[in-house]
């Protein structure tokens, strides 16, 4: 286990890598307002690394180096075509600079340890953790169809897979929580494996060694779906918004 580099990781502006680009919000899938508003194509024109959703929640997303990738509810992973529609996505230009090693750590005391080391509770930054993990369970909604369920309905009907001595890259978000709602308070996390065949969002995880990653963020572009009049036309104040993602986004116990 090394010391935490987290200290000396700041902003960096070249190629606006300080800027994290976020299509949509989690707010917006809460009452199943799911249409794909933006593409693939589109969003790669404001980064190369990033996590989202397809249209009827259709796979759990994952871009690498200007690769989008889908995992369905197969659990397995194929590569996107340009013209592939998203309600929500995150986005940015990778420029990631060591942390730490960490080996034999659960994902949660993985992730409050990223936090502590960073001291930035109050502050967007992505990390990647690359190395081998002992354990992965990662979840892919299935697909709907219109007229879209809501966000807590669509939880209930989620495929789960584990595995184990996988290699890979877990991607993921850390967002404050004063942002909740426009996105997940703290960790949003994406895998998916070394060979591009698995993944899917991370429900739980043991690192057994690998090296951590992070990006500061400065600057957050949220981009709006203002073309779709479902979007513009519904009243969110009825919608159980905080709930209903801290309940989609987790390990949903039946």
């Amino acid at each position: 286990m090394t010391k935490s580099q987290a200290a000396n990781i700041k902003p960096i502006t070249d190629h606006g890598a300080n800027v994290l680009y976020q299509h949509g919000t989690l707010a917006l899938l809460v009452p199943g307002l799911l249409e794909g508003t933006t593409t693939i194509g589109e969003l790669l024109t404001h980064g190369d690394t990033g996590i989202g959703t397809g249209e009827g929640l259709d796979g759990e997303l994952i871009i690498l180096d200007g690769v989008a990738y889908k995992v369905g509810s197969s659990g397995m992973a194929e590569r996107v075509p340009s013209d592939f529609t998203m309600p929500f996505a995150n986005v940015h230009r990778a420029a990631f600079q060591y942390q730490c090693s960490r080996a034999d750590i659960g994902l949660e005391d993985l992730n409050k340890r990223i936090v502590e080391a960073n001291g930035r509770a109050n502050t967007f930054f992505s990390v990647i953790v690359h190395g081998t993990f002992s354990f992965m369970k990662t979840r892919a909604v299935i697909k709907q169809q219109a007229p879209y369920p809501t966000l807590v309905e669509v939880a209930d009907r989620q495929a789960t897979f584990l595995r184990h001595d996988v290699k890979g890259t877990m991607l993921g978000y850390f967002s404050p929580v004063m942002f909740h709602g426009a996105a997940v308070a703290g960790f949003h996390e994406h895998f998916l494996s070394d060979d591009r065949t698995f993944g899917g969002h991370v429900l739980d995880a043991v690192l057994d060694r690998g090296d951590i990653y992070s990006q500061v963020f400065d600057t957050l572009v949220q981009h709006l779906p203002v073309d779709d009049p479902e979007y513009r036309n519904h009243d969110f104040s009825q919608d159980p918004i905080a709930a209903a993602i801290s309940r989609a986004e987790g390990d949903v116990k039946n």
